[in-house]
């Protein structure tokens, strides 16, 4: 399976008569409900990482269970379109971004599967380049480096000049740890960001305000869903790649039929 974990705005994705599993995990339960259903010939897991209400702030999302149930049920491949503010002026709103980099100011999340013994994870490239290959060509920019706050306050317009002083393109709450978890999980993983606001350093006007962002999305839904599924029609879900094939051990616990 290819699973989706839809960002702010994209709470359901597949067609009607999806079947809806609950799954328990070591890590409680996911966001919610993951529906199984089939988008352009491949069956697809979709999650809303927020909940379907959205009940869930960026730094509650219950990441390590999501990305665990989702693998539990089978899935090695995964797109998370998510809601990003843009750093440039010349990537307004409607852009849409498939990141190739990270930075993580996070500070307060569960972060690792592996709380005890000596474990190293490679990270330097941290999104699937077969993803990214699939997705690319439906996107507006692809190069881009997204980093991640840990919210659910917006920037400040100081963090946010010096965020784009330091070169990079995009603003998140949610890309981490998402993709240092399904990389733990030997996961292929990849970005697929819709931009909706400038951010605050970046503009003049009154700042970035949560309805702002999910009016922006639900306008540019129509066109995300379109990227997302015609990622997916070109995506092998067997396809090889490195994202499997990491120097550590998967965590205790996994399923090992399903490993």
């Amino acid at each position: 399976m290819i699973g989706v974990i839809g960002g702010t705005g994209l709470y359901r994705f597949l067609p009607d008569g999806a079947e809806h599993r609950t799954v328990d995990t070591p890590y409680g339960r996911p966001s919610g409900p993951i529906a199984v259903g089939e988008i352009a010939g491949r069956e697809v897991a979709f999650l809303p990482r927020h909940g379907r209400n959205h009940e869930f702030s960026p730094h509650t999302v219950p990441y390590r269970a999501n990305l665990w149930a989702l693998r539990s049920l089978g899935v090695r491949k995964v797109l998370a379109p998510c809601a990003v503010g843009s750093l440039d002026g010349a990537a307004g709103p409607g852009t849409i971004a498939v990141p190739d980099q990270l930075v993580d100011r996070t500070t307060t999340r569960p972060s690792t599967y592996f709380d005890g013994g000596g474990v190293h994870v490679s990270f330097a490239d941290p999104y699937c380049p077969v993803l990214r290959a699939a997705a690319a060509p439906h996107a507006d920019r692809t190069a881009s480096t997204m980093v991640v706050i840990e919210g659910p306050r917006f920037s400040t317009r100081a963090e946010s000049r010096w965020y784009a002083a330091q070169g990079w393109d995009l603003v998140n709450m949610t890309g981490l740890p998402e993709a240092a978890l399904a990389r733990e999980l030997k996961l292929c993983y990849a970005s697929i960001a819709l931009v909706t606001d400038l951010d605050a350093g970046i503009e003049s006007g009154a700042g970035v305000r949560a309805e702002d962002v999910l009016a922006e999305f639900r306008a540019n839904l129509p066109r995300l869903t379109d990227v997302l599924t015609k990622t997916i029609a070109a995506t092998d879900p067997t396809a090889p790649c490195d994202c499997a094939a990491g120097d550590h051990d998967l965590p205790v616990g996994l399923d090992p039929i399903r490993a």
